[in-house]
């Protein structure tokens, strides 16, 4: 059973990646599949500077909590970045990546978790 506190940084996770126009945002419950993390995060930006925008926005937003990454991959090329988490981890990709690695077929047996994105809040701002 999913505990309360791991709903709650998924969807943090998820919110930040809509917040900076991240999109096909997946979560998958791995832990009965896989050893190394319980959860995978899978999103898209548009092109790679935009995978990297998202990454930095995730790294901030959980760094306000204390949370920071075990390992990030891939931020300097930002085609995919994969940040580590231990409990978790987030594989960002352009779509031409995404599509080629297909994790979600490497995965299918993983269990979708229904992480509730608020679709309402208002862009943010910056430099106003």
């Amino acid at each position: 059973m999913m505990k309360n506190s791991d709903l709650k940084v998924l969807t943090e996770v998820a919110q930040a990646i809509y917040d900076k126009k991240g999109f096909n945002i997946l979560v998958l419950d791995v832990r009965e599949i896989c050893t190394m993390t319980d959860y995978f995060i899978i999103a898209e930006g548009t092109v790679d500077r935009h995978v990297r925008a998202i990454s930095q926005s995730i790294d901030d937003q959980l760094a306000k909590h204390g949370q920071h990454p075990y390992h990030i991959e891939g931020e300097q090329d930002g085609d995919w970045v994969v940040m580590d988490y231990t409990d978790f981890v987030v594989h960002l990709f352009i779509p031409d990546l995404r599509e080629k690695y297909a994790l979600e077929d490497l995965w299918k047996n993983g269990r979708i978790v229904d992480v509730q994105i608020d679709i309402s809040r208002p862009e943010i701002k910056r430099g106003a």
